[in-house]
């Protein structure tokens, strides 16, 4: 079946509005307007709702009856969750992934973890830390769990660029190399190991919200 011009542009606005969201253009408790919405985007209010939808299942935005779709905001305890997620569902899929890993693979890998530790911001950052796990865990062929981990990366962005505000200075990621290590090894339990580590380690230890977020009442 076909994608319908409504989905697709469902999917767009979803897109930008998640962008947005997760680089800090919307704080937590805004108030989404259909009309606003559907207006810049040149549409219907069908397809702002269907974007609605998917941004509220990617806890990025609430619908409260009567007042409307707003910003979600966020706690540490919604961080920890997020991390523990991610652990489970990206060590799930990397056990799937490493017997189709190539050489190649492991050597684009490495470059961008390096690519990773010049980064000059933290969206520069983030990009390529994401991209270094998506590449790892992508060849697992299991597209319903790679797009619960997409989401839960997004969740983790939005986390960061909330806390990481002022000066930067990019992590050298030895968690990474040593993945690659353990990978390059045929060690998939280790490789599981340090990467279950890696991400909980960045929830319990990375930046946080100055004063956690919370949607306005």
């Amino acid at each position: 079946m076909t994608e319908s011009k409504s989905d697709t542009i469902a999917d767009r606005i979803s897109k930008a509005l998640a962008e947005r969201i997760i680089g800090g253009g919307f704080e937590a408790g805004a108030r989404l307007a259909q009309d606003h919405i559907a207006e810049e985007f040149g549409t219907s209010h069908v397809p702002v709702r269907e974007a609605f939808r998917r941004l509220e299942a990617q806890g990025l935005v609430v619908s409260e009856p009567r007042r409307g779709v707003r910003v979600a905001g966020f706690s540490l305890n919604d961080i920890r969750e997020v991390a523990e997620m991610r652990a489970a569902l990206e060590v799930l899929a990397l056990r799937h992934a490493a017997p189709h890993h190539t050489k190649a693979l492991l050597a684009e890998a490495e470059q961008i973890n390096r690519d990773a530790d010049r980064a000059t911001d933290v969206q520069s950052w983030e990009h390529a830390n994401r991209s270094f796990h998506r590449l790892i865990l992508t060849p697992c062929g299991l597209p319903r769990l790679l797009r619960a981990i997409d989401d839960l990366h997004s969740a983790s962005a939005r986390f960061l660029f909330s806390g990481w505000r002022a000066e930067w200075d990019a992590p050298t990621d030895r968690d990474h190399k040593a993945i690659l290590f353990a990978l390059r090894a045929g060690d998939v339990e280790t490789a599981c190991s340090l990467l279950a580590r890696h991400v909980q380690w960045t929830a319990h230890n990375g930046p946080k919200p100055a004063k956690p977020a919370q949607p306005r009442v």
